[in-house]
């Protein structure tokens, strides 16, 4: 989502076990004074720009995911949202390779099909074999949207394999899919021991994740089943003795969007937009830890209905010193030692933190970077809404890996429309800088 100028209201919900998980960081890390400017790294390439506006298909890139052609990886795919324009297939250039819109309304009046967040499943078994997939939240039907990649398939590499009767994944009825408090980020998990596949999906406007088991269906086709959700907590107590909950709109709780699951650990990422970054079990079990909090955490604030912003109230220091609300999206580059970094999208300050992937150090803050304008080529990455990252070679063009990252206010423009769109860059700088 794009950066909004208040953080969410909440209500006390879970456990105080799991509550007080929040206040598990050591003041020393939560205060650790900066080291000075941030390194930059520039992209070498960017997707054409997207305008949501009517004109545009309403298209609003917003999550990418990396596709890797094993056989011939120059020929790798990168797919990406773009909400109610539907999903963009790109190659490593950038360049569109196909378009497929989000499904319409079920009836007028209903809420259209939005695609929210998207990643992917390597080899999943289906009644007609084992086949890649793309899988994205469809936000507007509150389902799952799952497509076959097949990457010299004539008329585009994805193909629809949703099952026609795969449920809602939140709401009951209709009217609760209209209501739009449906299923928002996205991450997938192949579960090591057991083989199964999974998709935790969070809520829009609450604290719940799901986690979703994918199953074949008849006809090649793909559908899932809850196994079980959680709450994340709304309200969080504070060490002077008062309780915090982020300021926003009357009835929304603070939201996760950006999700992430190491596969060697089975641990899931979550980020709480205007609380901090989680770090949990990904099947859902055992106790929640906050391993860093947004600046903002802790901040009182007032909301206007007028203007529909939160003005904040006197800064009592209980938050981080890394990311700006909104955290958003999150992702892993992994190191076949078991080494590598979980990178987080700060979007309040347009910049990216590191963090190492090891848990035994309590996943230690390692560093940060800005995607900043090349002096010829793309622009930056501003309001960050989604990133991916692949630690793999990728052809000549991106010998050390890619990273991609959405760009919430793509320059120059167009006339004043509302542009967004993906910078493609060298992971290998990304990872030179953070070893400065």
């Amino acid at each position: 989502m794009t950066r909004s100028p208040f953080v969410r209201p909440a209500v006390l919900a879970l456990s105080t076990v799991l509550a007080a998980a929040a206040l598990a960081i050591p003041a020393e890390a939560r205060h650790q004074t900066p080291g000075g400017p941030l390194p930059a790294v520039t992209p070498r390439a960017e997707t054409p720009a997207l305008h949501d506006d009517e004109a545009g298909g309403n298209a609003d890139a917003d999550d990418p995911a990396i596709w890797r052609n094993a056989a011939a990886p120059e020929r790798s795919l990168v797919v990406a949202t773009a909400k109610e324009g539907g999903l963009r297939v790109y190659d490593l250039a950038a360049r569109p390779v196909q378009s497929l819109a989000a499904p319409p309304a079920a009836v007028p009046g209903d809420a259209p099909g939005r695609f929210n967040n998207v990643d992917l499943v390597r080899g999943l078994r289906l009644s007609s074999g084992r086949a890649d997939l793309a899988v994205t939240t469809d936000r507007g039907h509150d389902r799952l949207r799952l497509y076959r990649i097949d990457r010299d398939r004539p008329g585009g590499p994805l193909t629809d394999v949703t099952d026609p009767s795969a449920p809602a994944v939140f709401s009951r009825d209709q009217a609760e899919v209209n209501e739009q408090r449906t299923a928002y980020g996205l991450a997938t998990w192949t579960d090591r021991a057991s083989g199964k596949a999974y998709a935790l999906v969070s809520r829009r406007e609450r604290t719940t994740v799901a986690l979703l088991e994918l199953l074949p269906a008849k006809g090649g086709r793909v559908t899932y089943r809850k196994v079980r959700t959680l709450d994340l907590p709304s309200a969080f107590p504070l060490p002077n003795g008062t309780s915090w909950s982020p300021c926003g709109e009357p009835g929304e709780l603070p939201q996760v969007e950006g999700m992430v699951v190491d596969p060697a650990n089975g641990t899931l990422y979550a980020g709480q937009e205007d609380v901090g970054i989680w770090r949990l079990r990904a099947d859902l079990t055992g106790t929640p830890r906050l391993i860093d909090r947004v600046r903002e955490y802790g901040v009182p604030g007032t909301y206007d209905e007028e203007t529909e912003e939160c003005a904040p109230g006197a800064d009592p220091g209980y938050g981080g010193t890394r990311l700006s609300a909104d955290v958003e999206g999150l992702t892993l580059v992994t190191e076949p030692d078991g080494d590598g970094h979980l990178l987080a999208s700060s979007q309040g300050d347009d910049t990216f933190a590191a963090y190492d992937r090891e848990r035994e150090d309590g996943n230690a803050y390692e560093g940060g970077f800005r995607v900043a304008p090349a002096r010829t080529g793309p622009d930056g990455s501003e309001e960050c809404d989604g990133a991916a990252a692949l630690n793999a070679p990728l052809g000549s063009a991106y010998p050390r890996g890619l990273l991609v990252v959405q760009d919430g206010h793509d320059a120059p423009g167009d006339g004043g429309r509302p542009s967004t769109n993906f910078k493609f860059v060298d992971l290998g700088k990304v990872l030179d800088a953070l070893d400065d």
